[in-house]
């Protein structure tokens, strides 16, 4: 099912019996564990450039003022854009077609987390109209990762919240 298409980007749902891609979700997010226990909630998108796959975004419903899944919060738990198309700005459009499919599923607000190390990814999700809204303090340091991640000359440490509201 094709969930949208921009300036040469289609983007679709992959349901349950599709296969992930793997090789994406671990370059956003290595905790494989992690990128599984919220994949199995969430929605997984693919973007493609005609037949190519550019990316991919998870959104996981994560609050709503009532029992249904329509309306309330959506977080960006994943987005990846693969190695050959990095620097291309296919991450922007990506970030746009994740607001695009969260208004589609009715979301009042979408939110996004990152490191603190991460300065690229903070500055392209604040060009695309996300605030940071909070820190939560050495995350990265609990355990789910494996070693120290070191991203820019920074340690990341902390995982900067960013909203924004539709």
């Amino acid at each position: 099912m094709i969930a949208a298409e921009t300036d040469g980007l289609t983007v679709r749902f992959i349901g349950a019996d599709e296969p992930a891609p793997w090789d994406l979700l671990l370059l956003a997010d290595p905790a494989r564990e992690r990128v599984q226990a919220y994949l199995a909630q969430g929605r997984c998108y693919l973007a493609f450039l005609e037949t190519e796959l550019v990316g991919e975004f998870v959104l996981l419903h994560t609050a709503s003022p009532g029992l249904s899944s329509r309306g309330g919060t959506w977080e960006l738990t994943n987005i990846a854009v693969a190695p050959r198309y990095q620097g291309q700005g296919w991450g922007k459009k990506l970030v746009q077609a994740a607001i695009a499919q969260a208004r589609e599923l009715g979301a009042a607000v979408i939110e996004v987390g990152t490191g603190n190390s991460s300065l690229s990814q903070l500055a392209l999700y604040q060009k695309c109209g996300f605030r940071i809204v909070g820190v939560e303090r050495n995350f990265f340091t609990h355990g789910l990762y494996d070693g120290e991640i070191v991203e820019n000359g920074i340690r990341c440490l902390d995982m900067i919240r960013l909203a924004l509201t539709l």
